[in-house]
């Protein structure tokens, strides 16, 4: 069904400029993003001198992702350290610009932790932050090392299930190598699958209202030469009544400790639907997202955006004249109060895995993934 209006692009490899990078030029360290709000349209770095400029990036989803929140949230505790500036003030600001990506304040919270431990044990701030960036360094390339064990892992747990391999994977919002150190979650699953010739489609929700399916997972697939389809959010129900949809794939940006995930808005329905048509629905996620703090669903504190998200149509390099708000096309009346949660929460009872660096988690249990994080615990990490 629906392969007329698929598109297979050209292997042309993943863009040149990396999502995150430590810079030093000749006028001080900075922190340099990947513009993702410019994508599709243009392929621009946005270059971050302090922490508060760091934070607006987050915020306007320059730079987002749950993995990339924790490794971006360290490099500022780092450029904040290198420069001179109140670490422990930028720390707060950085850990709180969103709060329901539990990485952000993981990576925040490890950079800050080496700063204080080197200041305490020598007293010479150039060293602790030498120490902080140190952290943000080793955190960025764990990420990495994770992302590559999540996609055999979930490849394994694909061919579990599936055997016979022509799966067609249904994903939400973008879990690629824009949100990681490496190749990202549930988009590196999907791309292992491509590359050992057992993903037949790749179906890509649109994922309203800022669209990262469009504008990033299919850029992602276009450019990693995957079979790839488009579709609104509205249409998955559909595409699962036709008997299209094999397995859903999703990450997460907080897993309480009973298994609740919370993702970008538009998940929940998902497992839901899959659910009801007895098809997989997956989890992929680093051990960083698991919050054993948050013990449960109901506790997981929902970001609420912008109402203008909703109310009008932001795209990329399209500039209107005499626009408010957010300076984009108005889609509803002036005025229009409009509900705009960032992420929904799907209750474990609907989750068929969770699957992490250190192996998945099905049934998922908190005695599960308590397990899988004591075992990431034992795990030597390379420095």
């Amino acid at each position: 069904m629906a392969d007329q209006y698929a598109h297979s692009g050209e292997d042309s490899g993943p863009t040149e400029i990396p999502a995150i990078r430590w810079d030093e030029p000749p006028e001080g360290p900075v922190v340099a993003l990947l513009d993702q709000t410019r994508l599709p349209a243009e392929e621009v770095e946005l270059v971050c001198t302090d922490a508060p400029a760091l934070v607006e990036a987050i915020r306007s989803l320059a730079v987002r992702g749950a993995p990339l929140l924790g490794i971006a949230g360290a490099y500022g505790v780092a450029l904040a350290a290198a420069r001179g500036f109140d670490v422990d003030d930028a720390a707060e600001s950085l850990a709180g610009a969103r709060p329901t990506a539990v990485n952000l304040a993981v990576g925040v919270r490890r950079a800050q932790a080496a700063y204080r431990d080197e200041l305490a044990r020598s007293g010479d701030v150039g060293q602790a932050a030498v120490a902080a960036l140190g952290a943000a360094r080793a955190l960025h390339q764990e990420d990495a090392e994770a992302s590559a064990r999540m996609a055999e892992h979930g490849l394994a747990l694909l061919d579990e299930l599936l055997p016979g391999g022509g799966h067609r994977i249904l994903t939400h919002c973008n879990t690629g190598a824009l949100v990681s150190g490496g190749e990202g979650t549930a988009f590196a699953v999907a791309l292992a699958a491509h590359r050992a010739g057992r993903l037949r489609r790749l179906w890509v929700d649109e994922t309203r209202p800022l669209l990262q399916g469009a504008r990033l997972t299919a850029y992602e697939a276009a450019r990693s030469g995957m079979a790839y389809t488009l579709l609104t959010d509205n249409a998955a129900g559909s595409l699962f009544a036709a008997g299209e949809v094999d397995a859903v794939l999703i990450g997460a940006d907080r897993i309480a400790a009973d298994g609740s995930v919370a993702n970008k808005v538009g998940s929940y329905p998902l497992a839901v639907l899959a659910r009801y048509h007895h098809v997989p629905f997956i989890v992929v996620a680093p051990l960083t997202t698991v919050d054993p703090g948050t013990p449960d669903g109901a506790s997981i504190e929902v970001e609420q955006r912008a109402g203008f998200e909703v109310t009008e149509f932001l795209a990329p390099q399209v500039p209107v004249a005499g626009a408010e708000m957010g300076g984009g096309i108005p889609v509803a009346p002036l005025g229009t109060q409009a509900y705009n949660p960032a992420f929904d929460v799907t209750p474990p009872e609907l989750v068929t895995a969770i699957v992490t660096e250190e192996g998945a988690a099905s049934p998922v249990t908190p005695e599960a993934l308590s397990e899988l994080c004591a075992r990431s615990r034992q795990v030597p990490r390379s420095l």
